[in-house]
């Protein structure tokens, strides 16, 4: 009789999943299996390097060794259990012949949604802000190469049409659409609009700094600084225009801005909706940001004490420390893990303050992904009982704040170990080659990015 291998598998094929996965093949006993699921079959606005965004999947576990278990499976997870997950589709020629999939561990890796339009996944036709013109229909995206150049392609028509564009959000996104744009369409009129008076506002203030020095050089860039949109006013129906067929929006104090196109760029949301599902004390409703242990588990919070015994050894406890001379810290809600075999990492995680955007997003979600690669092999070991696997598991910690963010198509700024400085002469496809050998792919030539 089949017996199936034990499985780890691992939700999303971005940097920390990615990682994960690569460790975890390199490590895993030849029993076990790794199954990485993606809705994507490439790893994702300058015209002609659209292609080099979306990095093939197939060489991901750095092996060409056709007796591995391990697979790379292109479908949407729909569920998680304790010990399953639901998928779209099946995969009779893996030897999963339902959707429904055992496991024995879990690393969640699904990252964050960026808002519509910027989704390439997009939300219903219908409440994309962003319309083609008459004639002209928006590509539909599901997950392949080839869709998503096409996606790109079709967006960057829009821009290309629009005169006047409002882009909001001064955090790396929306400062490096602005000024691409500005750089590429000198004869644009492009507003960035900000709701804090500082740029990037979760790294050093020299970052603004530097960042709004650029802009001001730009004579077809105006910033807002310090006012938030409405979004009452993006939701309003009959849409608002001025004599010029302009849109017209406002912001929470009444100041009104018309523009040819509207740009979001407020943010990504956390991808947890299933962890929600699943148990919803897992995932944090002021951020939307799964709850973890520093070991990358999923978490819940632990339970208040409640009876006047536990009351008591918990003040015995402070009095100890107190006596000792260590001051109980505050900064961390206690935690507890009622789901030692599923982990989370990269965006979705609330990983003690570290921010998720520019080299942190790749820096971050890769260490914390190896975290708990490395303490899922070291469970595993412990299970089997081998010597020297008591020892307690791997605590992340963040890495500095680190971020580079392009101005257009040859200028920089950036920040890594506390030092803010700018570059010139930037590449216009910001090293998009740089990626691909993470990823299983040695590049020596543009042409090979075409994959």
């Amino acid at each position: 009789m089949y017996s199936s291998p034990k499985t780890v598998v691992v939700l999303g094929a971005a940097y920390g999943g990615c990682r994960a996965s690569q460790i975890l093949a390199a490590g895993l006993p030849e029993s076990w299996r790794v199954l990485l699921i993606d809705r994507n079959s490439h790893m994702n606005i300058l015209p002609g390097h659209e292609h080099k965004a979306f990095i093939p999947l197939s060489k991901v576990f750095l092996s060409e060794d056709p007796t591995l278990l391990h697979r790379c499976l292109q479908a949407t997870v729909t569920s998680i259990r304790r010990d399953s997950i639901t998928l779209s589709r099946a995969f009779p020629e893996h030897g999963l012949a339902t959707t429904v999939v055992p496991y024995d561990y879990m690393i969640y890796a699904l990252g964050s949604l960026m808002p519509p339009p910027l989704d390439l996944w997009g939300t219903d036709p219908a409440d994309n802000i962003v319309q083609a013109k008459p004639g002209r229909n928006l590509p539909v995206y599901r997950g392949t190469k080839s869709e998503g150049i096409a996606w790109m392609k079709e967006h960057q028509k829009i821009v290309e049409d629009a005169p006047t564009i409002l882009v909001v959000g001064g955090g790396a996104l929306g400062i490096q659409f602005a000024t691409d744009i500005a750089a590429i369409y000198s004869e644009k009129k492009v507003t960035l609009l900000h709701s804090r008076k500082r740029l990037l506002p979760r790294f050093d203030e020299a970052m603004h700094d530097e960042t709004l020095k650029v802009l001001e050089t730009m004579e077809n860039v105006d910033v807002i600084l310090g006012e938030r949109l409405d979004m009452s006013s993006v939701k309003e129906q009959p849409v608002k225009h001025n004599e010029l067929g302009q849109r017209i929006v406002r912001t929470v104090t009444g100041r009104e801005i018309a523009s040819d196109l509207l740009l979001m760029c407020t943010g990504q949301t956390p991808n947890t909706g299933l962890l929600k599902e699943f148990d919803p004390a897992t995932v944090n409703p002021d951020n939307s940001l799964a709850r973890i242990l520093r070991t990358m588990q999923l978490s819940v919070l632990t339970a208040p004490l409640t009876s006047t015994g536990e009351l008591e050894d918990a003040l015995k406890q402070v009095i100890i420390s107190e006596a000792a001379a260590s001051i109980p810290t505050l900064e961390e809600p206690p935690m507890e893990t009622p789901y030692p075999h599923i982990f989370v990492v990269g965006d979705a995680a609330d990983a003690f303050g570290a921010i998720a955007a520019g080299h942190n997003a790749y820096y971050q979600a890769s260490a914390n992904g190896e975290v708990a690669a490395r303490n899922i092999l070291h469970l595993i070991r412990r299970s089997e009982g081998a010597s020297g696997e008591d020892e307690p598991l791997e605590q992340y910690t963040p890495c500095p704040p680190a971020i580079k963010v392009s101005l257009g198509l040859d200028t920089a700024v950036f920040q890594s170990q506390g030092i803010v400085g700018r570059r010139d002469g930037a590449s216009p496809d910001l090293g998009a080659a740089l990626m691909w050998p993470a990823f299983g792919f040695k590049i020596t030539d543009d042409d090979q990015m075409y994959e």
